[in-house]
């Protein structure tokens, strides 16, 4: 964090995964900007979240227990359950190839990450409460809490180049002096 933190005050762009296309990861999928929204699907079986930015997916599977050994990837494996009106979202599983937030705070593969999802303000917000807990990063869970405000619009396609290294600078050569 702090080499990246010293890039950023020398004047370097910083790097997050959405400036080259990769997952995001739990927590970090929740701190998206809101300037472009996360769409819901449900099935019986399936929540799928989708955010619009770069038509990132996660899916979180209803009433069914953790796998044993969930390979560590990505977004981890995320199930859920309904607790009256709100959707509880577990999710471990998780890679320690993302990182927490736009800071690059980084985290273990022992990262749990637990989610509440409910409608507030007469259904025109989604509010999302979420703990983090992952004894080999903090030394002590934390939480924090996120509104989304309702918007009813069609999905905007955006393409992400995947594996952008470039992060900006896309070595255009540059004259030295006018050649005209």
């Amino acid at each position: 964090m702090k080499r990246e933190n010293d890039n950023v005050l020398a004047g370097k762009i910083a790097y997050t995964p959405r400036s080259s296309c990769m997952p995001a990861g739990i927590p970090a999928f929740l701190m998206f900007p809101v300037v472009e929204p996360i769409y819901f699907i449900q099935t019986p079986k399936e929540v799928t979240m989708i955010f619009e930015g770069d038509a990132q997916i996660r899916r979180v599977y209803l009433d069914v227990p953790h796998s044993a050994n969930p390979k560590p990837s990505w977004y981890g494996e995320s199930v859920g359950h309904y607790e009256g009106d709100t959707l509880v979202v577990d999710t471990i599983g998780l890679d320690n190839k993302t990182y927490l937030d736009n800071f690059r705070t980084p985290h273990s593969e022992k990262l749990h990450v637990v989610e509440r999802w409910k409608l507030v303000d007469n259904g025109q917000k989604l509010e999302v409460t979420y703990t983090v807990d992952d004894p080999d990063a903090f030394h002590q869970p934390w939480s924090a809490t996120r509104q989304y405000r309702r918007v009813q619009e069609p999905m905007n396609e955006e393409v992400c180049a995947e594996n952008n290294q470039h992060l900006f600078d896309y070595h255009i050569p540059v004259a030295v002096k006018p050649d005209f």
